[in-house]
């Protein structure tokens, strides 16, 4: 078993007062992650799926004595896949206004249900995580550190999806079994989705595009739509954790790039797998797109649940000055460019350094790359 980072993050917010909820892609390892907290709880816990239509009907028109049996004395409700639950929101507020000495942890695969339908009921009666697919440091944890370094390339190949990190040689097929059945799943079942076939090519659009910027005008161009359109559906991509938008920084130069962005994908393989592109990093023309890629996601598992998250950019000008990924914390600048092939010098920009308060500036390669993406 592997153990989760996010675990211990977990028992130390549980009997504080608050629901805890816990969002993350399907296959991710939430209900296993729950299950494992319960084992080592060792209290009287009781697990309702929100797949099952006996617990929707129960949080239908949902009043304290209509929960009141089911609890009985039971100290931990899990409520798993609770995106699926029509008035999840009312429902949880009476549970946790009704059984103050009930603990309440809340699982999603999809953030923009889940967190609407809980956004006003349970204000300030929750505490909210993401557990991201396995990351390189919980993998070290597993079976050495060492052995996961060695493991890179078939990382920045097939990803950290739990089933497929632990299943060697069944990397391909499982992957294309979650791009084309999972994936999509939550974004399909909200109904809003008139175009599967658009969002499929938006999807390997971005996947094309890793490490360069998106323009929604020009995927609107290329894909024959329009801007409204492609950001509705990246945005929906986004929350359901396939993948996240990285911001340009401008504020202090003239020339700056205004308003850009980059996307990346949230596991590597998920991106191999949109193109169908498995093949090994000898044969590719994508290496520095995939080591970006590894290395942004991997930060970006490693902060999420931190209690002081740091604003995170990429950096470009009109001259074509860049810094592939930037952290400002407490209004102190942290530069960091990656290398796969570590030729030659780099040198952090003067036009940054003297807009920029600089702290650090770091080259990022397969030599030290675990620095950066491991708990110190």
């Amino acid at each position: 078993m592997v153990k989760r980072h996010l675990e211990d993050t977990l028992t130390e917010y549980l009997f504080k007062g608050k629901t805890v909820i816990v969002y993350g892609a399907r296959q991710t390892g939430k209900t296993t992650l729950v299950e494992e907290l319960i084992k080592k709880l060792k209290i009287k816990s009781l697990m309702l799926n929100g797949d099952d239509a006996d617990i929707r009907e129960l949080f239908s028109s949902a009043t304290s004595a209509k929960f009141k049996p089911v609890i009985g004395d039971y100290k931990l409700i899990v409520i798993d896949e609770a995106q699926r639950i029509p008035d999840a929101g009312l429902g949880l507020k009476i549970m946790h206004d009704s059984f103050k000495d009930v603990q309440l942890i809340v699982t999603g695969s999809s953030s923009l249900e889940l967190a609407e339908k809980t956004k006003e009921p349970m204000t300030g009666r929750k505490s909210e995580f993401w557990l991201s697919p396995f990351s390189f440091g919980e993998m070290a944890g597993h079976h050495g550190f060492l052995a996961e370094k060695r493991l890179l390339e078939q990382r920045l190949i097939y990803g950290y999806y739990p089933d497929v990190a632990l299943n060697t040689g069944n990397e391909k097929r499982i992957l294309k079994t979650l791009a084309s059945d999972y994936l999509y799943k939550d974004i399909l079942a909200m109904g809003n989705i008139k175009k599967p076939v658009l969002l499929d090519k938006i999807l390997k659009a971005l996947a094309l595009q890793v490490g360069n910027e998106v323009s929604y005008n020009e995927l609107a161009q290329l894909l024959d739509s329009d801007k409204g359109t492609i950001e509705k559906y990246i945005d929906l991509l986004e929350k359901t954790f396939i993948v996240f938008r990285l911001p340009g920084l401008n504020r202090n130069v003239r020339n700056e790039i205004k308003k850009g962005k980059k996307i990346y994908f949230c596991d590597n393989g998920i991106r191999n797998a949109v193109l169908g592109n498995f093949q090994p990093l000898v044969s590719r023309v994508d290496t520095g797109a995939l080591w970006e890629n590894f290395l942004v996601s991997e930060r970006y598992k490693l902060l999420a649940n931190n209690d002081e998250v740091p604003k995170t950019y990429f950096w470009r000008t009109t001259q074509q000055q860049e810094i592939d990924y930037i952290e400002e914390y407490r209004n102190s600048f942290f530069a960091y460019e990656f290398k796969w092939r570590s030729r030659g010098s780099s040198f952090l920009s003067k036009t940054f350094s003297k807009a920029y308060p600089v702290s650090e500036f770091r080259v990022i390669t397969p030599d030290n790359f675990h620095e950066f993406l491991m708990i110190t």
